[in-house]
């Protein structure tokens, strides 16, 4: 990490005192920076990010505290130009993430044409940052996770979609919100519509969000057997790329 990275992220980190002396912590979120980029295993952590087990348990307890999230909606927020994006695109698991049992409540893998796979659904502004991430089996249709992700959705903003958001009832909701979704339409819709093709062009900007998020290998390809571990992956990859904008911008 560089120093603008640690100096945004150490505040938010818990770092509660103890008795024995523990590994630096961003020594460790170095390590579980390199597990996220390189898909390596943790046992495969170099030496100089100290003893796998103490990145491993961190991230875990870091984890199930919510840490990820905090960093998460600390480090992002809507543009102010009112533009928002929704999609999303799946990755496949790889077969040692299928070694749960099939009733396991956090799973999260269905089986697709790919195979078993997880699908990453993703709100970003126009600029292509996150704002927002949620996971749901591979086999779930896009528009499973779209009503929790547009909640925090600002009245007067237009939201861009592609054809497998055009449902009547999400339109509904965005309006209630005082806001336009601007979505190309389905070939048999019936009831006309409103939709700019010049406006739609921007949207390419998500598919570059997903570009970027899948150059971290533990992204591309899911290793993570738990639902939620892979989760908080997808939440730092988003946090890092949000920080690497923030520094080059600033």
């Amino acid at each position: 990490m560089t120093d603008f990275e640690w100096g945004l992220i150490e505040p938010l980190l818990p770092n509660k005192p103890r008795g024995v002396p523990r590994v630096d912590d961003r020594r460790v979120l170095d390590g579980i920076f390199w597990v996220l980029r390189s898909g390596a295993t943790w046992r495969d952590i170099p030496e100089r990010y100290g003893p796998y087990t103490t990145c491993f348990n961190r991230f875990r307890r870091w984890t199930a505290a919510g840490v990820w999230d905090g960093l998460m909606d600390a480090v992002t927020s809507p543009s102010d130009d009112g533009i928002a994006m929704i999609d999303g695109t799946s990755v496949r698991a790889h077969h040692l993430a299928a070694t749960l049992k099939a009733d396991h409540q956090d799973r999260c893998l269905g089986r697709s044409r790919g195979g078993l796979t997880t699908k990453i659904h993703a709100v970003t502004d126009s600029k292509g940052l996150p704002i927002k991430i949620a996971i749901t089996p591979g086999h779930a249709h896009d528009l499973t996770a779209a009503s929790a992700l547009l909640n925090d959705l600002p009245p007067g903003a237009m939201l861009l979609a592609d054809k497998a958001y055009d449902a009547d009832w999400l339109r509904a909701e965005v309006r209630a919100r005082r806001s336009w979704a601007n979505i190309a339409p389905k070939s048999n819709r019936k009831s006309p519509i409103v939709f700019s093709p010049w406006l739609y062009r921007k949207r390419n900007l998500i598919e570059r969000f997903f570009s970027k998020l899948k150059c971290y290998r533990r992204i591309a390809t899911r290793y993570d057997k738990l639902g939620t571990n892979f989760l908080a992956m997808t939440k730092l990859a988003c946090v890092r790329l949000t920080l690497r904008h923030n520094e080059s911008t600033a």
